[in-house]
């Protein structure tokens, strides 16, 4: 992909290359570290979020953040790529596998589209401007994105993860544990900067951040960990899908590389899976690039064109989800039966305060706990306007229990422990009218969880005849 020179529109941050952050040696846990620390603490906060006046929170970030996603949708509409000298509207697919050159021993720069094909490149180009990267690369999923960043490790090193870190990159890096023998993955709670700092050592090659966490929303401080990385000569990788570029850039507050599931916001109507890689760092890109066109594992030019669709009302589409789930997580807060709202919009979140100082926005996802697996099950079962899925991101309204779905494969014990339980529900709260979401999540909680605690019983009762008599059972 083509060197950007200059980054994309941001008046609300200051560009990592434009302000450089202090070499820090490599020193362990000492002085260096703490004063990374120290220094990441002290810098300007500068990306206010958008709130609405009924929470509590100041509304004087709200004019700039609406300004900055007015003018992002501007952007977004009018791209169209360079290359394209008839200006269509709809960016044209080169549906080919191969190129022909001008001449035996030159090329256009396109030959075979496993390594570059003009659709794709144009979605890859795009996806820079927005995470302010010199570098992008798009994949056919977000899962294979992971693994090229998961490839940058080798026997022997170390990874750093948050602890209640997404279900699929936790049987991810769990099932490719097994291939690279020698590999220590650390899950901590990167909320406390002292519980990261302990859990790094020289042998430290990769953190693993999300933040917010998917499905409990806990906040991390991009800036300090982008610090204790430096110090320790680590590479900060961050998952950023469940914020979208439109809320946030990782980049500008010092992380390596950011990561998107471009089949949540970018692609924005459940149409596609796609994933992407932005860098500024010369040496991670080249190694990106080169896993990319070695394994194959590129985005298709139809996928490619999917997204360039899709993400021509993303800023819009965020924005207008974030104002409903921002509702929603209000009625929950105040809802009797409901024991615990997770959402960094809220005044009441842990998180609330970092949240505003890196992100412009809360975001469009919630979780909440009711205190009871039966009623939880029932919400999931008798929502109307919420699909029963474990996507989010897409423009309609869905729900899911992530110990049975997005984090069905993490050991009971783990989910346990880092808190993610039975009755955890994720919300991802689409473009409806934001009352009729609240009514049917109201009209959910209200009914009587005793059918579910039967429908459980006879259940319990099926296996346990069918695991003594399997034939009595059927008959």
């Amino acid at each position: 992909m083509a060197l950007l020179s200059s980054t994309f529109f941001n008046p609300l941050v200051i560009a990592v290359s434009s302000n450089p952050r202090p070499k820090v040696t490599r020193a362990g846990k000492c002085f260096a570290v703490k004063r990374a620390v120290q220094i990441a603490e002290q810098m300007p906060q500068t990306k206010p979020m958008i709130f609405t006046e009924s929470n509590g929170a100041p509304p004087i970030a709200k004019d700039a953040a609406e300004d900055f996603y007015n003018r992002m949708s501007t952007e977004l509409v009018s791209y169209h790529a360079d290359w394209d000298t008839l200006h269509a509207t709809s960016t044209p697919i080169y549906q080919t596998a191969a190129f022909k050159v001008s001449s035996p021993t030159e090329s256009t720069g396109f030959s075979y589209s496993r390594i570059s094909n003009p659709t794709r490149e144009a979605l890859e180009v795009l996806l820079a401007k927005l995470d302010n990267a010199k570098y992008g690369y798009c994949f056919n999923t977000g899962m294979a994105a992971l693994t090229a960043v998961f490839e940058l490790v080798n026997p022997g090193d170390e990874i750093v993860t948050v602890e209640d870190i997404y279900g699929g990159s936790y049987n991810f890096i769990r099932n490719l544990m097994a291939r690279k023998e020698g590999i220590i993955v650390k899950r901590v709670d990167t909320t406390n900067l002292k519980h990261v700092i302990d859990n790094m050592s020289k042998k430290t090659k990769l953190i693993w951040l999300e933040t917010p966490t998917n499905p409990q929303l806990k906040i991390s401080d991009i800036r300090a960990i982008a610090e204790i990385a430096r110090a320790f000569g680590a590479i900060l990788f961050i998952d950023n899908s469940i914020m979208s570029p439109v809320l946030n850039q990782p980049l500008d507050l010092g992380a390596d590389i950011v990561m998107h599931s471009a089949t949540k916001f970018i692609g924005g109507n459940n149409s596609v899976i796609a994933g992407s890689l932005a860098t500024n760092r010369k040496d991670l890109a080249d190694f990106i690039e080169d896993y990319k066109n070695s394994t194959g594992c590129c985005l298709g030019p139809m996928d490619s064109w999917l997204c360039l669709e899709g993400i021509k009302t993303m800023a819009l589409r965020v924005q207008e989800k974030q104002k409903n789930a921002i509702k929603v997580a209000e009625f929950l807060a105040k809802h009797p039966k409901v024991k615990i709202v997770n959402y960094p919009g809220l005044p009441s979140n842990p998180g609330y305060e970092l949240h505003q100082k890196q992100a412009r926005g809360p975001g469009t996802v919630i979780s909440f706990k009711t205190g009871s697996f039966a009623l939880s099950k029932q919400v999931c079962r008798d929502t109307k306007r919420f699909s029963l899925t474990l996507g989010f991101g897409s423009v309609e309204s869905a729900l899911c229990l992530p110990w049975y779905t997005s984090h069905s494969e993490m050991p009971a014990s783990v989910k346990e422990r880092v808190g993610i339980t039975r009755d955890l529900v994720r919300l991802s709260v689409g473009i409806e009218d934001a009352d009729q979401l609240i009514e049917d999540l109201d009209q959910a909680l209200a009914k009587d969880p005793t059918p579910v605690l039967y429908d459980e019983l006879i259940e319990d009762l099926e296996d346990q005849a069918l695991a003594k008599d399997p034939i009595a059972a059927l008959n």
